[in-house]
């Protein structure tokens, strides 16, 4: 089964939207299989946002992140990375479909509520960096049956 690593940013907690987008995953039938709260310390910050490190916008990013508390989270479920991106919606709030997390919710790119892991590779590394295998519970939710064939 794939996994994907979501974190609710800063904005996102602070506008109270932390109900709201974990009911949007378990509505669509995906499995939460790690979740927490915390404060996301410079360096994990900086290794998260690692790629764009030599980008102009890299420390804005890591200012942000680590400026209030965020909600990590891992989500299983078929094809939950190509679903959870389109739950999200485009990375710019203002180009981004109405119904989606972004799109219902987003200000601006600089205040776009969540992050999403894009491949099955960025997925792997991300819930890695911010999960311990300890901290992921694998269960089987007792409704599967009525949600896949």
């Amino acid at each position: 089964m794939e996994r994907t690593f979501l974190a609710i940013k800063p904005d996102g907690v602070q506008r109270k939207l932390v109900g709201e987008i974990i009911r949007r995953f378990e509505a669509k039938g995906f499995t939460l299989v790690g979740l927490k709260l915390m404060s996301v310390s410079k360096a994990l910050a900086e290794e998260h946002y690692g790629v764009h490190k030599e980008r102009p916008f890299f420390p804005g990013l890591v200012e942000f992140i680590t400026s209030g508390p965020v909600v990590a989270m891992v989500w299983e479920g078929e094809g939950v990375i190509a679903a959870a991106r389109k739950l999200i919606g485009a990375t710019n709030p203002l180009n981004a479909e109405p119904g989606t997390i972004r799109g219902d919710f987003g200000a601006n790119i600089g205040r776009n509520i969540i992050h999403g892991s894009d491949a099955p590779e960025t997925a792997q590394t991300e819930i890695a960096l911010w999960f311990t295998e300890e901290e992921l519970v694998s269960w089987q939710p007792t409704l599967m049956s009525w949600i896949h064939e």
